[in-house]
């Protein structure tokens, strides 16, 4: 059982999607945009993808961008971000029981599946 953290408008997101049913996996889809991450979750997911917040970010998203103090941000206080400007995570993110991958590109995730 895999869960796939979803934004369905992402084109992205929608092709990691595609690939886990083609391959018959059985997927929870979380949308997270309107089932926000709890700091707590947020930071369980990560430390299964083994990325620090700051590698999860998208940079080039208005919320992000407009931060007067953005530069001087530590991964606590971006992991905030994350939760309150949800569209600034980097998407999608698929995990397992135990492991987990940032489905981006969707070479990540078809090594990710490959895996054993």
């Amino acid at each position: 059982m895999f869960t796939i953290y979803h934004n369905p408008r992402c084109r992205k997101s929608r092709e990691a999607l595609q690939y886990l049913e083609d391959q018959n996996c059985e997927v929870k889809i979380v949308n997270y945009l309107k089932e926000p991450f709890t700091k707590e979750r947020l930071q369980v997911v990560l430390d299964q993808i083994k990325l620090k917040p700051s590698e999860v970010l998208r940079k080039n998203e208005t919320e992000w961008k407009t931060l007067p103090n953005k530069n001087q941000l530590n991964e606590n206080e971006i992991l905030d971000i994350l939760i309150r400007f949800p569209k600034t995570l980097e998407r999608p993110v698929v995990i397992d029981e135990n492991s987990g991958v940032l489905a981006r590109p969707l070479e990540n995730l078809i090594s990710f599946l490959n895996r054993d």
